[in-house]
């Protein structure tokens, strides 16, 4: 069997205006990426990964309560069950980030990990949450993860995932490393300014630092009434050296693709050895409150 995965992320605008009805804000999206999915599939894709929170625009931007109304439960919600169809039917593996609700009233950012026969794998829950002034109120919207980093075997690789500015804090993406990971997947909703610069810095760093291949999306464009900023796209897969493999533009629509050969990370781990020379004995302090 070849070593090599192709895979892709998806970066989109936002496809319909936020003064329509959730329904109609949620099939609209949906609609856009199962658009998506079958252009992936012609294209021979293995492993696909939507945008954070894709089927709506970032309603983090604002703090309302009528967005709630948009979380739906994983699995048994119509997002997810849908999904699940579309992977047996295309044979390819969906990480499909959505608005979980688990109870009413607990809801979590989420990313579900559907392999390529359509069994449901289980979800990531982001850990790491932003509140920052302008336009990043999460914390209004979603509890912290409890599940922790867990990785995900599919039929064509060990899969882990992170959430947005769950990039900016290195201790989770070693644990996936350390949990098996061949593959990362970033899925983000980020705008220009403050952290652009990280956007080309931080993700390679957790390829190289943990010797795996790391795919990072953004959606694109602005989204009225908000305006906090413009999603710049740029979403790209790069390698266990680093390597920039293949990268979408600022501002349009599209689906960006790469072949990843996992035995790059057998390779790269034995070249530098940083999960044998780890000193989790000293580490102790990095665990404190």
């Amino acid at each position: 069997m070849s070593s090599t995965v192709r895979c892709a992320v998806t970066q989109a605008t936002n496809a319909v205006p936020v003064e329509k009805s959730l329904a109609e804000i949620r099939q609209g999206n949906l609609d856009k990426h199962i658009g998506f999915l079958e252009q992936a599939a012609t294209q021979g894709v293995q492993i696909l990964c939507f945008q954070e929170i894709f089927t709506g625009p970032y309603f983090a931007a604002e703090q309302s309560p009528r967005w709630y109304d948009m979380a739906e439960e994983i699995p048994n919600g119509p997002t997810i069950q849908l999904l699940c169809e579309k992977a047996k039917q295309y044979g390819m593996v969906l990480i499909v980030p959505i608005y979980e609700k688990e109870i009413t009233g607990i809801y979590y950012n989420t990313a579900a990990v559907i392999d390529a026969d359509g069994t449901y794998l289980g979800k990531y829950r982001k850990n790491h949450l932003p509140q920052v002034n302008p336009g990043f109120w999460e914390k209004f919207y979603f509890k912290p993860g409890n599940l922790g980093y867990p990785v995900f075997k599919t039929r064509f690789a060990t899969i882990g995932v992170y959430i947005c500015y769950d990039r900016h804090f290195p201790e989770g993406a070693r644990a996936l490393g350390l949990n098996g990971a061949e593959i990362v997947f970033n899925p983000s909703a980020t705008v220009a300014g403050l952290s652009e610069y990280l956007w080309r810095l931080e993700q390679p760093a957790h390829a190289v630092a943990n010797g795996y291949f790391l795919g990072a999306n953004n959606r694109v464009g602005l989204e009225a009434p908000w305006n906090i900023g413009e999603f710049y796209g740029s979403s790209y897969f790069c390698d266990p050296r680093g390597k920039i493999l293949a990268q979408g533009s600022r501002d349009q629509d599209e689906v960006v693709i790469a072949d990843l050969d996992l035995d790059l990370v057998r390779e790269v781990r034995h070249t530098w050895q940083f999960f044998r020379d780890r000193r989790p004995e000293t580490y102790s302090s990095l665990t404190q409150p």
